[in-house]
C-alpha cells in the first residue's frame, strides 16, 4: 500500500489543483465535476512527469521531501489540465 500513496498524494492534489484553477480561472472553468476530473488527469500526469524528470519522488518513499513533491507535481498538473482543456473548449465553442 505504501508503493501506491504517492500516486494518490498526486490524484487527490491534482482534483484540488484542477477546482482551485477552476475557480481562478472562472472563463474556463468546466465545472466542478469537470475540473476535479481533469485534475486527477492531471495530477497522474504531473507526478508521472515529475519522477521521469528525477525532481520526484521516484522511490515510492514517504519522507517529507517526497509528500511535498507529489502534492506539488499533482496540484501543479492538474490545475495545468484543467486550464489547457478550458482554452480548448473556449476556442472551440467561438
Amino acid at each position: 500500500m505504501e508503493e501506491y500513496l504517492p500516486l494518490i498524494i498526486q490524484l487527490v492534489s491534482g482534483a484540488i489543483g484542477g477546482n482551485i484553477a477552476g475557480s481562478l480561472l472562472k472563463n474556463l472553468s468546466l465545472g466542478r465535476v469537470g475540473n476535479s476530473i481533469l485534475g486527477i488527469l492531471g495530477g497522474g500526469l504531473g507526478g508521472y512527469l515529475l519522477n521521469m524528470l528525477g525532481i520526484g519522488d521516484g522511490g515510492g518513499g514517504m519522507d517529507l521531501t517526497g509528500i511535498l513533491g507529489s502534492v506539488a507535481g499533482g496540484g501543479v498538473g492538474g490545475g495545468v489540465l484543467m486550464a489547457i482543456v478550458g482554452m480548448i473548449k473556449k476556442a472551440m465553442s467561438k
